[in-house]
């Protein structure tokens, strides 16, 4: 029997799903786990696949073609080195071990590094879509040696979403490039929600719109500049009733925003790099507030507000929240792309920004039709230094921001949070400014520190005797 052209550790639904993918395309898979009843029952269920079962780590390494290719799709952190330090004796120079889950980019570095010194290959691939991506097709970010991206080119092309005939996946970058883009986009996916989560709230609280009629505002908003993955899930969210009461399900749900951790390796990052991303920042912070279930809870019995009840018009408001996610949606990418701008620098990693926006338009959870004009911007200028000004969204940007005023306006007056929108807009407004009014702050820290200041009208470093 000929031997399998990959293999794979770590059978939950993610691994499983790309197996299944992986098999599909036409691969011979080998497939372990460390609980082999797990391995044994996933095979019973998929009969006739060309799948080898194996039950050791051993037996994984036997099974595969030379050079050998094994990707694993374990819990990120310790278990992946604890697979990586089974794995790395049975293995031979030339040979290649992908990490394919949600690993720290610094982890990646560092196993890149570490396994080169005894001549394995590595890749920290991120891959996102979810267990439907996983299955049919998911948006793949890999990063490591050249080389060792020349030995699944294939495969990953094969099983990769497509959009216009296009792969969803293209070689990253050295090192721990593939997690490090696969963080950013985590980042991004958390402003994208928190951004969407405002508008639902100020419409449906704010305007007291029904989850029906909301259900059908996001379908349509789907039809155009919004159409994404994400507003398309909302709108079914909206229709979905619950079995035993017939209540909206969504209005059952416990208002807890869970977090794996990706999204604030981003805004940790970012302030390491000394980047500005406000919105990802505010949906971050706005998960950690949403865990204070009992606080606000008992809050909200002493705390009050301003009347919930908006007054204008309502067909008006509906169509400014709809421009103000857009603009607030620009300005959230705008942030999450200058991140990786200024990550390709520090960490020499040679971000290609539009090939990471096209391989994001399928597959992946934040696939948007508008990735299309975020990659036609960098097609333009490969060294855009913000999204803001390019050309293509810049008429965008000046229709909309009033919409944008006017819905963080009505949103502050009805009591209502929207960090994340109010957020955009300050970056917006903070970045269009010629002269802040840091000027002050400077004068203080040399006012108390003698930390000094820069002239407008003369070079070089001064102190002013304050007292």
């Amino acid at each position: 029997m000929s031997k399998a052209q990959i293999g794979l550790s770590g059978l939950a639904v993610m691994g499983q799903n790309l197996v299944l993918n992986m098999e599909r395309n036409g691969y011979r898979v080998a497939v372990y786990n460390r609980t082999t009843a797990t391995m044994h029952e996933f095979l019973e269920r998929h009969p006739g696949k060309n799948l080898v079962g194996c039950e050791s780590l051993e037996d994984l390494a036997a099974a595969l073609d030379r050079p050998r290719k094994v990707m694993l799709m374990v819990k990120a952190g310790s278990p992946v080195d604890a697979v990586i330090d089974q794995l790395a004796p049975l293995l031979e120079p030339g040979d290649l071990i992908i990490d394919g889950g949600n690993s720290y980019f610094l982890d990646s570095e560092r196993r890149s590094r570490a396994l080169e010194a005894i001549g394995l290959r590595f890749l920290g691939t991120g891959v996102s879509g979810g267990e439907e991506g996983a299955l049919n097709g998911p948006s793949i970010m890999p990063g490591g040696q050249p080389g060792a991206y020349a030995l699944v080119n294939d495969i990953f092309t094969d099983i990769s979403a497509r959009v216009d005939g296009e792969p969803c996946v293209t070689y990253i970058g050295p090192h721990g490039s593939g997690h490090y883009v696969k963080m950013v986009h985590n980042g991004i996916e958390y402003g994208d929600m928190q951004l969407i989560a405002e508008a639902y709230d100020i419409l449906h609280r704010g305007l007291a719109i029904p989850n029906r009629e909301l259900a059908q505002i996001f379908a349509e908003w789907n039809q155009g500049e919004l159409e994404s993955y994400l507003i398309e899930i909302t709108s079914q969210i909206l229709t979905r009733l619950d079995a035993d009461t017939g209540l909206p399900l969504v209005d059952l749900i416990l208002d807890e925003a869970q977090q794996k951790g990706t999204g604030r390796w981003t805004s940790q990052n970012a302030l390491d790099l000394g980047v500005p991303i406000p919105t990802i920042d505010a949906a971050v912070e706005m998960r950690i507030l949403s865990a204070l279930v009992d606080e606000r809870q008992a809050a909200s019995k002493v705390l009050s507000g301003p009347e919930l009840k908006y007054h204008g018009d309502r067909g008006e408001m509906i169509a400014a929240v709809r421009d103000a996610l857009y603009l607030a949606k620009i300005c959230s990418y705008a942030q999450g792309m200058a991140l990786l701008r200024a990550a390709s620098r520090e960490y020499d990693y040679q971000l290609r920004n539009g090939e990471i926006a096209a391989i994001w338009r399928g597959g992946c959870i934040i696939r948007a039709r508008f990735l299309n004009r975020i990659r036609e911007a960098y097609q333009r200028n490969p060294d855009l230094s913000n999204l803001l000004l390019d050309e293509g969204f810049r008429q965008d940007v000046s229709q909309r921001q009033g919409a944008l005023r006017q819905v963080v306006a009505a949103a502050v007056r009805l009591g209502i949070p929207c960090l994340g929108m109010s957020s955009a807009l300050g970056y917006f407004d903070a970045y269009r400014t010629g002269r802040l009014p840091a000027n002050l702050i400077q004068a203080q820290r040399d006012y108390f520190g003698a930390h000094t200041f820069k002239r407008l009208d003369k070079a070089g470093t001064f102190h002013a005797d304050w007292h």
